[in-house]
C-alpha cells in the first residue's frame, strides 16, 4: 500500500493538531466545573461519553446506513471495539478528569503527555526498530518539559501531590493503549463508528458505577457552557478528529503532534482561570512545543 504525500498528509497534520487544541481547552473546561460548579469528574466522564457518542453513533448510521453495524457482526471487532471502549475510553478519559481534579488541568495534560514515550516504545519494541534520531529529541524535549513542569527543576520534591503525579501516570498509560489499540478497527471502520460506539459501550457500562441519574453539582448558563463544549468540541470534534489522523499519518505521529495539547491547556489555565504558571512551566511548555515543530519538520524532509 503505497505511503501518502507530504500533500496528502495536510488533514492529518491539521486534525491532529485541532483535537489537541479542542482537548486542551475541554481541560479546562472541567477543572472550572470541578472548582467552580462542584461537579464530580466520575459523573461528568460518564454524560460525556454517553451523550457523544450517542452523537457519533447517529452521525455513523445517518452517513453509512448499515455499515454503521458492521463492527458488531464479527466476534473478533465485537472483542476489539468492547476492549476499547472499556479500557480506553473510560480509562484515559476517567483518569485524566480525576488527575485534573486533584491539581489542575494544564498538570494533569502534562502528566498525560507522557503518553507518546510508552506509543513510540510500543512500536519500537513491536517493529524490532529504534525510533529515528528526530524521535529521540522529541521525545527527550517532551521529557524534559514534563520535568520542569512537574518539579520547577528541582530534583527534591514535586509542586503537586504524590496522588496527582500517580493519577496523570496511569492517565499517559491509557493514552498510550487508547492510540495503538484501536488502529485495527480504523483500518476496516469508519473513525465516527470506532469512536461513536467505544464512548457509548464505555459510558453505558461506567454508569453502573457512577449513577449518573443523580444530578452533580451547580448547574447555571456556565456550567451549560462549559459542558456543552466538553461534549461538542472537546469530545465529539477531538476524539473523531485524532483517530481520523492516526489512518492518515500514523499513532505515533498524530500522538506526539498532539503535545501541543498542554500548550492549549496551560493558556486557557492561566488565561481564564488565574492559575499560576512560573517561569520553569512555560520553559517547560515551550520546549513541548518545539518537540511538535522537530517532529512536523523532520516528517517532511
Amino acid at each position: 500500500m503505497p505511503q501518502p504525500t507530504s500533500y496528502q498528509k495536510v488533514p492529518g497534520l491539521i486534525m491532529a493538531l485541532s483535537s489537541a487544541v479542542f482537548w486542551g481547552i475541554s481541560g479546562t473546561c472541567a477543572q472550572y466545573l470541578f472548582e467552580s460548579k462542584g461537579l464530580d469528574p466520575a459523573w461528568l466522564v460518564t454524560w460525556r461519553m454517553i451523550l457523544a457518542g450517542s452523537i457519533l453513533v447517529v452521525f455513523s448510521i445517518v452517513s453509512e446506513k448499515k455499515v454503521a453495524f458492521e463492527i458488531w457482526r464479527k466476534p473478533k471487532n465485537a472483542i476489539q471495539l468492547l476492549l476499547f471502549g472499556l479500557l480506553g475510553m473510560v480509562a484515559v478519559q476517567f483518569t485524566y478528569f480525576y488527575s485534573i481534579s486533584l491539581s489542575n488541568a494544564a498538570t494533569a495534560t502534562i502528566l498525560q503527555y507522557i503518553g507518546p514515550v510508552f506509543v513510540v516504545a510500543y512500536y519500537a519494541l513491536k517493529n524490532r526498530k529504534w525510533p529515528v534520531v528526530a524521535e529521540y529529541a522529541a521525545l527527550i524535549l517532551a521529557l524534559s518539559g514534563t520535568f520542569l513542569l512537574v518539579t520547577h527543576g528541582s530534583l527534591e520534591q514535586l509542586v503537586i501531590s504524590d496522588k496527582a503525579v500517580f493519577w496523570g501516570i496511569l492517565s499517559a498509560l491509557a493514552l498510550a493503549f487508547y492510540t495503538i489499540q484501536p488502529v485495527g478497527l480504523l483500518r476496516t471502520f469508519s473513525p465516527a463508528a470506532v469512536t461513536g460506539w467505544g464512548m457509548l459501550v464505555g459510558g453505558l457500562f461506567f454508569s453502573l458505577f457512577t449513577q449518573p441519574w443523580s444530578i452533580s453539582g451547580q448547574w447555571d448558563e456556565g456550567t451549560w457552557m462549559a459542558f456543552s463544549y466538553i461534549v461538542l468540541f472537546g469530545t465529539v470534534t477531538a476524539f473523531y478528529f485524532f483517530l481520523r489522523s492516526v489512518t492518515i499519518i500514523g499513532a505515533t505521529f498524530a500522538s506526539l503532534l498532539c503535545s501541543v495539547e498542554p500548550l492549549a491547556a496551560a493558556l486557557t489555565a492561566v488565561f481564564w482561570l488565574n492559575v499560576s504558571f512560573t517561569g520553569m512551566d512555560w520553559i517547560g511548555t515551550i520546549l513541548i512545543l518545539f518537540t511538535v515543530i522537530l517532529l512536523t519538520v523532520s516528517k517532511e524532509t
